[in-house]
């Protein structure tokens, strides 16, 4: 792992119209690992992901990528610096093919006059896909054709073929069966040994302690602490949930 963070996050403070949804927070996520985000509904998980995802602004605090201090002001521009994220509702187009849906708003064209390149998308698509072993009828299948783990493994793709830096991923596999979910598990290790960093959102403590390095738990927009997933268990992580254990900073 490199000595400089993917990510580093450093005294995070988040509030709307004076009420608290972040307190303080301090992360740092290295290339190559998988950090869970744990906590209650209400405990500010996804407003951080925003936060990190550039669609919501810090109100005070410092984000950091790959070492240099950044400042997001729409999600467009976590994006263009290597920032993917994979939300539960997936925001695929439902009626679009999966390799439109891989070049949403990056279309690929030939020519003067701007004519998709449909041919090379759809190489680059089924290319990623395989690599992925994101296992799909066709690049050419409608997405709405296509079963929950497979339009996750899509959402996923997607976010790999962009992504540079860093995988935001919130409740990825939550509307998923068991054997989806695992084929999803499978690709998230995967984007780890492709030296990705990262933070999952995830309430099923079996899948983080599957696949996550570290766990940080956050309870009503406090971070409570940060543990090694081997030097930890269920039982500590739910009393940090719950509020049984004190906060420990980090």
């Amino acid at each position: 792992m490199s000595a400089v963070p993917a990510l580093s996050l450093r005294n995070i403070h988040k509030n709307f119209d004076g009420i608290i949804a972040i307190e303080t927070f301090d992360l740092d996520i290295a290339r190559g690992e998988v950090v869970a985000l744990v906590g209650d509904n209400g405990a500010g998980k996804s407003t951080l992901v925003k936060i990190i995802a550039g669609m919501y602004q810090p109100t005070s605090g410092e984000i950091r990528l790959d070492g240099e201090a950044v400042h997001f002001t729409d999600a467009s521009q976590s994006q263009a610096k290597g920032i993917q994220v994979v939300y539960q509702d997936l925001a695929l187009a439902d009626s679009q093919t999966v390799y439109m849906n891989l070049f949403l708003g990056r279309e690929k064209t030939t020519g003067s006059f701007g004519k998709l390149d449909r041919r090379s998308m759809i190489a680059e698509t089924e290319k990623l896909v395989r690599d992925l072993d994101v296992r799909i009828p066709s690049a050419k299948s409608i997405i709405r054709s296509l079963s929950g783990g497979q339009r996750q493994g899509v959402a996923i793709a997607r976010a790999t073929h962009w992504a540079t830096n860093l995988v935001l991923m919130d409740e990825p596999t939550a509307a998923l069966g068991v054997a989806e979910t695992a084929r999803v598990e499978s690709i998230i290790t995967g984007l780890k040994a492709r030296n990705l960093a990262i933070l999952i959102v995830s309430h099923s403590l079996d899948q983080v302690f599957r696949l996550s390095d570290r766990i940080c738990v956050l309870r009503r927009g406090k971070q409570i602490g940060i543990r090694k997933t081997g030097e930890t268990d269920k039982n500590e992580i739910v009393s940090m949930i719950t509020g049984l254990q004190a906060a420990t900073r980090i």
